[in-house]
């Protein structure tokens, strides 16, 4: 029972996020679970540990992603169950967007393993410099696009709407690699609902390499459909009206502000009233 496990996250950008502790426990893994696509980000794992091993290869055209997951999910914990101390690296933040850690490591607890995962930069992370959002300023919501589709959602147009993975948008098989324009199209249909037609929306993308370009693409809202959109790629909605302040808590709060200094003037009033009379 001396094996472990635990998740790591890369952050976005190929070398610059990785946090000297993910780097340590990769450094001292028995073996390194890659769950990252791009080849160059694999090949650089490749040369911190030399038993990496891409788990890529459970993808397959027309099979379920939930399947692939849980296929992650087995051949993780079949290493631990042998003693080994296991790693699996992944994009970003390992815990977002990201089912198969969660679910290995709760089930390497349920079978009484050491588990545990280690945050690193995402793509919310980046979107938020690379945008130049502050989420505290007015909220941020976010949402996975076809879960926002799937699901009735109370959307608050004076704060910013998020969606991620806008490219497999609508995917109720979830074993497509995108989607189309119809299905986009739905989607802004949908999105009409709270924001007028030529409401300027970004299409995001992070940078993975050091070479990479971030994507900050503005656009309307009616030219989504027809937008060029890769699986990764982020919409990010503005706010589209202002925020209307709630009158009746803040009277409410004035008042408890206002009890509050009576109760401290009167206190302190009674105080004064004790002195003069001890004095006298």
């Amino acid at each position: 029972m001396n094996g472990s496990l635990v998740c790591v996250g890369l952050g976005m950008t190929l070398g610059a996020h990785i946090s000297p502790i993910a780097k340590s426990y990769i450094d001292n893994a028995d073996v390194v679970f890659s769950g990252v696509s791009n080849g160059i980000v694999e090949l650089w794992l490749q040369e911190m540990h030399s038993d990496v091993r891409s788990l890529q290869s459970f993808y397959e055209e027309g099979k379920s992603r939930n399947t692939t997951y849980q296929q992650w999910v087995e051949v993780m914990l079949e290493q631990v169950r042998l003693g080994k101390k296991v790693v699996g690296a992944f994009y970003g933040h390992p815990g977002v967007f990201a089912k198969a850690p969660h679910v290995a490591i709760e089930q390497a607890k349920k079978e009484g393993f050491d588990a545990k995962m280690l945050p690193g930069i995402s793509a919310e992370d980046c979107l938020y410099a690379d945008l130049g959002i502050d989420p505290g300023r007015v909220g941020c919501q976010h949402y996975e696009a076809s879960q926002f589709m799937f699901y009735r959602r109370n959307i608050d147009p004076s704060a910013y709407l998020i969606l991620w993975q806008i490219g497999v948008v609508g995917d109720t098989s979830l074993s497509r690699k995108t989607t189309g324009q119809a299905h986009r199209a739905l989607l802004v249909e949908l999105l009409m609902q709270h924001y007028p037609p030529e409401h300027a929306v970004t299409l995001y993308e992070a940078a993975v390499l050091p070479i990479d370009k971030v994507r900050q693409q503005t656009l309307t809202l009616n030219e989504l459909p027809n937008a060029v959109i890769h699986q990764h790629t982020t919409l990010v909605i503005p706010p589209a009206i202002d925020m209307k302040e709630n009158q009746e808590i803040l009277a409410r709060l004035a008042q408890i502000e206002n009890d509050i200094d009576n109760n401290t003037n009167a206190i302190s009033n009674n105080a004064s009233s004790i002195a003069i009379q001890a004095k006298a």
